[in-house]
């Protein structure tokens, strides 16, 4: 494709698309069909469909859109039938949908019979506006609350502004709606893996700690994904890249670029904080021209092109916790990075509310101040979560379907942060033994805790108290007989949802209606 004739006026859309092969059938493989069923004739000699698993929802699908001209094949070896029946055997273009791993089938067979493969992320980036602007957005933890913080601090500055990606529209729904005209894509691991031009304006790259390593294989190669967000943005005219400077592994990033030339490295960066925390000024740490940071006064501050701006303080935020304090400095330095006044930044970030399912507020219980994180589904997303109620006592439920993580951090940071774990799911017996130590508290205290937990079904590992539980109603109703008023409920798992639920968001609505009902059977 890179001698095709390309549209005027697009970033990078070639007059002919030719022969287009979708993988998969989630939500971006179908925006895809989609779009590419409107160019059939035109831009797209022939669209051939992947379809992946035969569902009841895929069959329908699939046959609605073999209607409308679609070729369309289920199973592992769809590639190589969709193939037979191809033009010399081959497609111009490939876009596969995030969850099929790279060693699947599917994706290797397509590799084998695509001229060209880019995940939906770069092919709508390419379809999209020339003059548009893109916020790309990737980490293990934050990238839909800085992504969503992001695009509500641009629409504050006037710009036509929409977190797209994982969350909201598909990037290529949202090219095609004609509303967007800066767009903040919250992108994975899965989608960078397969992207080759890729080119955002912004690259805001947060923590990178171990996850989907079932799908990227090593750590490494999931970090080099994440990593290519940075790849292509010297190609782009004043493009910034904004990095979490406290993150070991994107540390390293940051040196990396500290050791080049401006003129090597060809577009300006970032640091948010220092390996000694987010109040570190890596401009005085190590004479980087730009940095993030929260300021000894309190306020979050960021100075950019020469320019120091002092925003909000972090106690105006309404989101929780020192690493929404972290998501605000990234969320505001993007914004800055594109033009926005600074005035109208701290506006935004003083009007962001939470998430759902993101330290979520949900109601209170007798006292007891119950919120949903239910997207914590790693142990580093638990560790930010419990960080967030300094003061408070914390009563936390831990469990789900279990991603089998190195527990040691997560069990330290409850002893330290919460005062009652509860464990729950396919995970809970291995989370309630990891926090079996032998007692150290005075042997009254143990008593008094024994006494407790004998009516919950719990343990007492030191003075730290330990409920098993089998699902998370059950866990709800534990926690909430050792709950005492003034306390804090955190549904915060550190695991997968899907020994129990469909989704974490499906968890995390359940947990909510547990809350109201106990709520309303309470009278409180």
């Amino acid at each position: 494709m890179g001698a095709a004739a390309m549209i005027p006026g697009r970033k990078r859309a070639p007059e002919s698309l030719g022969r287009v092969l979708v993988l998969g059938l989630g939500k971006s493989g179908r925006a895809a069909v989609e779009y590419c069923l409107g160019q059939l004739g035109g831009r797209v000699d022939a669209l051939a469909v992947a379809a992946g698993e035969p569902t009841e929802s895929a069959h329908a699908f699939a046959a609605a859109i073999a209607e409308r001209g679609a070729t369309v094949a289920f199973g592992e070896g769809a590639v190589g039938e969709l193939a037979a029946g191809a033009l010399d055997g081959r497609f111009d273009l490939c876009i596969p949908s995030p969850g099929i791993p790279p060693f699947s089938p599917l994706y290797v067979g397509a590799l084998e019979v695509c001229d060209e493969l880019v995940s939906e992320v770069e092919f709508a980036w390419r379809e999209s506006d020339a003059d548009s602007r893109w916020v790309a957005v990737t980490g293990t933890n934050g990238k839909t609350t800085v992504a969503s913080l992001a695009a509500h601090v641009l629409r504050a500055d006037g710009r036509r502004a929409a977190a797209v990606g994982n969350i909201g529209d598909t990037c290529i729904e949202a090219v095609v709606s004609g509303r967007v005209d800066t767009y903040v894509a919250e992108v994975s691991s899965y989608q960078l893996a397969s992207t080759s031009a890729f080119a955002p304006d912004v690259a805001v790259l947060l923590n990178i700690t171990p996850d989907h390593l079932h799908w990227h294989g090593t750590f490494e190669a999931y970090r080099a994904a994440k990593c290519k967000v940075l790849e292509n943005l010297a190609t782009v005219a004043g493009a910034t890249a904004v990095l979490d400077a406290t993150n070991d592994i994107v540390r390293a990033e940051v040196r990396r670029l500290r050791a080049q030339t401006p003129e090597e490295r060809g577009f300006a960066y970032v640091p948010l904080g220092t390996y000694a925390g987010l109040d570190g000024d890596m401009r005085m740490r190590c004479g980087s021209d730009n940095a993030a940071f929260l300021g000894w006064d309190g306020l979050l501050r960021i100075a950019l092109g020469g320019c120091e701006h002092a925003l909000v303080r972090a106690d105006e935020l309404l989101i929780e916790g020192e690493h929404n304090v972290s998501n605000a400095l990234a969320a505001a330095a993007a914004a800055l990075a594109l033009g926005a006044d600074g005035v109208r930044v701290a506006h935004g970030l003083r009007t962001f509310e939470p998430l759902e399912h993101r330290i979520e507020p949900c109601g209170t219980v007798g006292g007891v101040s119950c919120y949903n994180d239910s997207k914590a589904t790693n142990v580093d997303a638990t560790l930010k979560a419990l960080s967030s109620f300094p003061g408070k006592r914390v009563v936390v439920l831990l469990g789900g379907d279990d991603k089998g993580t190195d527990l040691a951090p997560l069990v330290e940071a409850a002893r330290i942060a919460a005062s009652v774990a509860v464990c729950f799911g396919s995970a809970g017996e291995r989370f309630a033994a990891a926090f079996e130590a032998p007692a150290a508290c005075h042997p009254s205290e143990a008593a008094d805790a024994a006494e407790t937990l004998a009516d919950v079904g719990g343990l007492a590992s030191d003075s730290f108290l330990v409920v098993r539980a089998s699902h998370l109603e059950d866990a709800f109703d534990a926690a909430l007989r050792v709950a005492q008023p003034g306390d804090v409920l955190l549904l915060s798992p550190a695991c997968a949802s899907f020994d129990e639920f469909g989704s974490f968001e499906q968890r995390g609505r359940a947990f909510k209606a547990l809350v109201a009902d106990r709520a309303a059977r309470a009278g409180a």
